[in-house]
Parts: structure tokens; sequence; C-alpha cells
């Protein structure tokens, strides 16, 4: 697969450099980029970054410092009306995204925000927010342990593996 007019700072990783599509983009210092991943023109990977195998970052897409970006997560880049191009997609430092998440293109991830597995993301997220759902909705604040849950969805989480909550 192609690597071509990439920028790779210090100590940055591509695990399975023959497997991965990156064209026209930069990986800061020491970030970490996983087998079968795609990163298109204008996108930036920030420093201490993980985006895990099977994901794709659509053109003009930006990672802030240390995000993690789990298995096959799609960010979008479909044109706004009229041809014109999308805002810039901004993922903020520190956030984590949930395997099978999708980010519809333009829209901003806030620092330090979860996104869960699978959801799919619709509109800007806010600072330390807990987005889950399709389409994805904030449940809570990751500093407060995510403790503004639904009811069902904290009983289920409490009892898992025990048995209990079910």
């Amino acid at each position: 697969m192609p690597t071509t007019d990439v920028s790779l700072e210090d100590g940055a990783i591509i695990t399975h450099p023959d497997l991965v599509d990156l064209r026209g983009c930069r990986i800061g210092a020491g970030a970490r980029i996983g087998p079968f991943v795609q990163i298109r023109p204008g996108s930036s990977v920030g420093p201490r970054c993980k985006v895990s195998s099977h994901s794709v970052l659509c053109g003009n897409v930006h990672l802030g410092e240390g995000v993690f970006v789990g298995h096959g997560v799609a960010v979008t880049d479909e044109e706004a009306p009229q041809g014109e191009p999308t805002p810039p997609t901004r993922i903020g430092a520190g956030a984590s995204i949930g395997s099978r998440a999708t980010i519809l293109a333009g829209l901003y991830v806030g620092r330090g925000a979860l996104i869960g597995a699978g959801a799919v993301v619709v509109a800007d997220v806010p600072d330390f927010a807990l987005v889950v759902g399709v389409p994805g909705r904030v449940i809570g604040d990751v500093r407060d342990g995510g403790t503004d849950r639904p009811a069902g969805l904290a009983g289920a989480a409490a009892g898992a593996g025990t048995g209990e909550g079910r």
C-alpha cells in the first residue's frame, strides 16, 4: 500500500509500513499507526496518538495530542452543499474514540471526550463529554466517572461480569 508525501516526526511508529495507506499527512512525534490504516491528504496525527488498525481518517482531519483511535473508526469527509470543501474535523487532545465509531466531517470532538464504541457522531462534542449511541448523544462527563448515565445503563455496567444486574 502506498505511503507518499508523509511527514514522520521523531519516534513516530508505523507498525506495518507495507499495510498502510498514508498520503499527504503529518504523523506527530511518538505517534503509533496500526496496520490497514488510511490517512488522507491534509490530515495530521498529533504527538503520542494511537491510531488502531482498520481506521480511516479522511482529508482535513486533525488529531490533538494523545488522542486514542480504536479499531475500525471512520472520520468522514463528504463535501458541503455546492461542492465546497467541508471545514476541518478536529479531535481535541486526550480524546478517545471507541472501535467502529463514525465521526461526520467538519465536527469538533472536545478535549478529553470519550466516544463509545459504535457511536455515530453527528454534532460537535463538548470537552470531556461521554458520547454513545446512534446518533451519538452526551450521557455524562468523564471527569465525573460517567455517573450521569441513564439508570438502565448504570445498572448493566455495575453487574458486568458478575451475573448481577441482569
